[in-house]
């Protein structure tokens, strides 16, 4: 196996692949892809890749699922990453090639991780994008222009991801009362919620947190730390 023997498919959305690749199969192309490698690197749920996954195997195709950290632009260029699962073989025997679309990084044979940790990665940076574009709004009626308001923004986003290893540390230790967390009593985020509705603009971005913090206050626990809000995620209300 050889990056030579492989096929790249990167469509729009699963559909258009499954498509496409019905199409390969049921025509001439399909005798030809038994045997080759396949390395999806389509956006995929974690369940669709384990599907295509699957049909690989049936169709005796190798196959390696990908997941893209990067804008078009940004390929082949330092800051381009790309996750991938699936076969060990084929990532390690097309690595030459893969590494010159980013910095490569494999999370197993099970073909759903790639998918799981990207869309997780983008999960926080819409989120994100969210919260900035609500401070914006909010300063926006008094005169303060978008990009104003970023040159303050960038730096203390950036700042503030400094504590995820702390955040982290605390939610894989499960003690959300260890010392030096902010409670959650004292994040209520109603002064932002009473500032923006002055302001004229929407709330349903800060206010989605705020319904995770209050749902862990209600249950108890408003003196632990900002960290337990992540009860409020892994259990639906």
């Amino acid at each position: 196996m050889t990056p030579d023997d492989s096929v790249q498919v990167s469509v729009l959305g699963l559909g258009a692949m499954g498509t496409a690749l019905a199409g390969a199969l049921a025509g001439a192309l399909g005798g030809e892809l038994a045997g080759r490698t396949m390395i999806n690197l389509t956006t995929t749920s974690p369940a669709q890749s384990r599907e295509l996954a699957a049909w690989a195997e049936r169709a005796g195709v190798a196959y390696l699922d990908g997941g893209i950290m990067a804008t078009p632009s940004m390929i082949g260029r330092p800051g381009s990453s790309i996750l991938y699962s699936g076969s060990a073989d084929v990532f390690h025997e097309c690595r030459p090639l893969l590494d010159v679309w980013g910095t490569s990084a494999y999370f197993g044979e099970d073909a759903g991780l790639a998918s799981l940790y990207d869309l997780a990665l983008l999960a926080g940076m819409y989120v994100m994008f969210a919260g900035f574009m609500h401070g914006a709004a909010m300063v926006a009626p008094a005169g303060v222009t978008a990009g104003e308001f970023a040159t303050r923004a960038a730096p203390w986003l950036a700042a503030m991801t400094s504590t995820f290893d702390g955040l982290a540390e605390v939610v894989d230790g499960g003690d959300y009362t260890v010392d030096g967390q902010q409670s959650l009593k004292f994040s209520s985020l109603d002064d932002i919620l009473a500032a923006s509705s002055d302001q004229g603009i929407g709330t349903e971005a800060v206010a989605m947190v705020q319904r995770l913090i209050h749902r862990q206050i209600d249950a108890g626990h408003g003196e632990e730390g900002f960290a337990r809000i992540i009860e409020s995620i892994r259990q639906p209300g």
